[in-house]
């Protein structure tokens, strides 16, 4: 008898709070159930990973390849059953669309060798295939240009390097333990310290580096080496250009080994020869864009309110932007689909937007919010910030969702302490009270939006993103389609509460 009533208690202590968590925040375990079986059973995770990365490749800003992948996902969009579907604009992109069309590059002397490389976005093309002595060139002020005045026309030339290789002794790939996500609770009252930023210096570096590209480009070089990237994988940036200017000296980055290798040659007096052909297409496609779809709302009083999820859609043009960030649009379409698999038939509107512009500066969330939410010129704030309720990201590589950041959100820790019960024995229930930055809910946070990043696994991100080996292999597919259950839960609950999710106060900029 003593064992029944310590089950019957243990069992009723179990129950009796989730009662009253369903009662508090209306949750709707059932439509949980619903979300993690259609989630586990008929998931399109593999699906849309291999069409997001091995079939649309790289989307680089403005590219041609980031306007085929734009009009694949609207078509997606609509074959999902999503409503209002459209390529969005919503900025200007100076730059204008940069696609490379062949790289080859490879040292001939003092033998041959094939280098593993990546052009510069946005700079121009050799001549055809440029063979030649490679000059180390190196402009430390105004006063060296007169050194290589008249001395660099046809020259490949490599430019001096500071970096050096330091083994590391960490995980590539690192999960949460129970103590660093207990860490992660903590809330610090410790004031960030701020490192002194010269702004003389570094507009004094900026000038002297374009000032340093103008030279280059006047003397006629055929291409420079540069160094960027590791582990022989080169990593992508860009150039600085704007549609109409003259076209960049073609730029090529080397990883540290073979950059080095190069430089400590010619150090000991060893001449080296490398033949190499750069080909790329310049197109004048001025414009951000975002791809966007929704769930109608159906409630007469909440459905023009607006629950948001989102990814960046473009990518670096090393790979196929596997975990930065098509990992995060796979997410956030999955989600979708599991809503529109098991019929939900949400309160509030909600809508998926992928990104255009994120890796130039954020510019397809910042371009939503100045179309949408707050106009950029008079900082009138507009209908549809009202109508905002809340804003998912997702962009740190594949790791599994092990809780939220709150932005500083005090107000909403209590709802998704409840949001997260159904996931805490799938490892997703750490609330960290902090900010986390440098991805598209800043755009939103900036405004006192609700707008959160979930906390992730570190899954091999520092190395691969925005090179080449950022592609299909780097990416979980358990752990994505774990993300996908909770952000389907989490906008379910989101679209069907009562109220819209608190936010901080709005502090409108000063003019």
């Amino acid at each position: 008898m003593k064992t029944k009533l310590l089950l019957a208690g243990l069992i009723m202590a179990f129950i009796i709070p989730l009662f009253a968590l369903a009662q508090n925040e209306n949750l709707n375990l059932e439509m949980i159930y619903k979300i993690k079986q259609e989630g586990k059973t008929h998931s399109q995770i593999e699906e849309y990973s291999f069409w997001m990365t091995d079939f649309l490749g790289p989307r680089l800003t403005a590219s041609q390849g980031k306007i085929r992948a734009s009009d694949w996902v609207a078509e997606k969009f609509k074959t999902m059953g999503l409503s209002n579907v459209v390529v969005d604009s919503v900025r200007p992109f100076e730059r204008g669309g940069w696609d490379n069309i062949k790289t080859y590059a490879a040292l001939t002397a003092p033998y041959y060798t094939n280098f593993a490389s990546l052009p510069k976005a946005w700079t121009g093309s050799t001549n055809g295939l440029v063979k030649g002595e490679v000059v180390l060139v190196d402009i430390q002020s105004p006063d060296d240009f007169k050194k290589f005045a008249g001395k660099l026309n046809g020259k490949i030339i490599i430019l001096p390097s500071a970096a050096t290789y330091e083994p590391s002794f960490e995980a590539l790939a690192v999960r949460y333990t129970d103590e660093s996500l207990k860490e992660l609770t903590q809330e610090s009252t410790a004031t960030r310290q701020r490192r002194n930023f010269d702004r003389a210096a570094y507009l004094k570096r900026r000038e002297l580096m374009q000032k340093t590209a103008d030279f280059f480009r006047e003397e006629g070089v055929s291409v420079i080496l540069n160094n960027s990237g590791e582990f022989n994988v080169p990593r992508a940036n860009g150039a600085n250009y704007k549609i109409g200017s003259e076209l960049p000296t073609p730029e090529l980055n080397l990883p540290i080994e073979d950059h080095g290798r190069i430089l400590r040659l010619l150090a000991h007096n060893v001449p080296v020869e490398m033949e190499i052909d750069i080909q790329n297409e310049f197109i004048p496609n001025n414009k951000v864009v975002n791809v966007m779809g929704e769930i109608p709302g159906t409630d007469k009083k909440l459905k023009d309110q607006i629950v948001l999820i989102g990814a960046h859609l473009d990518s670096w043009h090393g790979g196929t932007g596997a975990a930065d960030n098509a990992s995060g649009g796979i997410v956030m379409m999955e989600a979708l689909r599991i809503l529109k698999a098991i019929g939900v038939q949400p309160k509030r509107t909600i809508r998926i937007a992928l990104w255009g512009g994120e890796e130039q500066g954020l510019h397809g969330s910042r371009g939503y919010v100045e179309k949408y939410l707050r106009d950029k010129e008079t900082n009138e704030l507009k209908p549809g910030f009202t109508n905002f309720d809340v804003y998912f990201n997702m962009d740190n590589g594949t790791g599994k969702f092990r809780g939220i950041h709150l932005q500083g959100n005090e107000m909403i820790r209590p709802i998704f302490e409840q949001w997260m019960v159904p996931f805490a024995d799938m490892g997703c229930s750490t609330i960290n009270i902090g900010s986390t930055g440098s991805t598209d809910h800043v755009s939103f946070d900036a405004l006192g939006l609700p707008a959160f990043q979930f906390i992730q696994d570190r899954i091999e991100y520092g190395r691969g993103y925005h090179t080449v080996m950022d592609t299909y292999e780097r990416l979980l597919m358990d752990d994505l389609k774990h993300n996908a259950i909770v952000v389907a839960a989490f906008i379910y609950q989101a679209a069907m509460r009562d109220e819209l999710l608190p936010r901080k106060p709005y502090i409108a900029p000063e003019n």
